[in-house]
């Protein structure tokens, strides 16, 4: 009875760290809890409903062995999943590298660089998004970094937790409509300044936009225009086809980049490309 307890205690702290890592981590992939629920699928509700009193038992005899043990098995849960999300994603790379994902390149976007630039990077960005802030200085560092080699196609997949994310890139897609360069100023002021963008929107906005000297009646009737909305929800459908639902997600020549990795990371995949036969 006891040997038999003590197993059923077990399976239970297994299944409490899945839990713990579940939520201990910062937003899991969605690919990660899809793998994770496929091996272990009673995980929930065996973790709530099986052997209650147990649970209870053993946090007030020893509370923290048991949340010690927990721990320990979490992060190993943790690690174990983060070595098979590490594999699928190579394998994906490597996938990508022989059948690049193919994204619009139209020439009447905004880019940075030179247009016979060897190397594109398509990103799909949040002005309000903190991690595409991160993003920013990344590519603004590797565009210094690899000069005329990389161009950079800026798009937008603006996520609805963030209010004023919408807004920017229809400011941005308007004044594009009046000058790259004016356009592109914008996007770095956002970049540089998302707590003025986050505490004063709109009003914010448009004093960005008359210091850069764009036409402010011209502005008012492009930015809810369906030609600059249409751009907006083009990108974001753009984005979901390619599998990006958070952000940042780059693609360099076709192969994806989702999250904002370290600079190391791009240069992998850019001198790959520069480099292939």
């Amino acid at each position: 009875m006891e040997k038999q307890k003590d197993t059923t205690m077990q399976r239970l702290i297994q299944r409490v760290a899945i839990v713990a890592f579940l939520m201990a981590g910062c937003a899991p992939s969605a690919e990660q809890i899809k793998h994770l629920m496929a091996d272990n699928p009673e995980i929930i509700a065996t973790a709530i409903e099986e052997n209650p009193e147990a649970v209870l038992s053993a946090i007030e005899k020893d509370p923290e062995r048991f949340m010690a043990v927990v721990n320990a098995a979490a992060q190993a849960a943790r690690a174990k999943a983060q070595v098979e999300e590490a594999r699928r994603e190579v394998a994906k790379r490597e996938a990508e590298f022989k059948d690049p994902k193919q994204p619009v390149l139209s020439l009447d976007r905004v880019y940075w660089g030179q247009s016979d630039a060897p190397i594109t990077i398509v990103e799909y960005s949040d002005f309000e998004c903190p991690y595409c802030a991160r993003g920013y200085r990344t590519i603004k560092d590797l565009m210094a970094e690899y000069g005329d080699s990389v161009r950079l196609l800026y798009k937008h997949l603006p996520l609805e937790m963030h209010e004023e994310a919408l807004p920017a890139a229809l400011y941005f897609e308007a004044i594009a409509l009046q000058s790259d360069d004016a356009a592109r100023r914008f996007h770095d002021a956002l970049y540089e300044n998302q707590a003025q963008l986050r505490a004063q929107g709109k009003a914010w906005m448009e004093s960005i936009a008359r210091d850069l000297g764009v036409d402010m009646e011209r502005l008012q009737v492009d930015v809810p225009s369906e030609l600059v909305r249409g751009r907006v929800e083009a990108d974001m459908k753009e984005a979901a086809t390619f599998g990006f639902t958070g952000t940042p997600g780059f693609l360099i020549n076709g192969v994806s980049l989702k999250g904002s990795y370290p600079a190391a990371a791009f240069r992998e995949i850019i001198n790959r490309h520069l480099n292939a036969p």
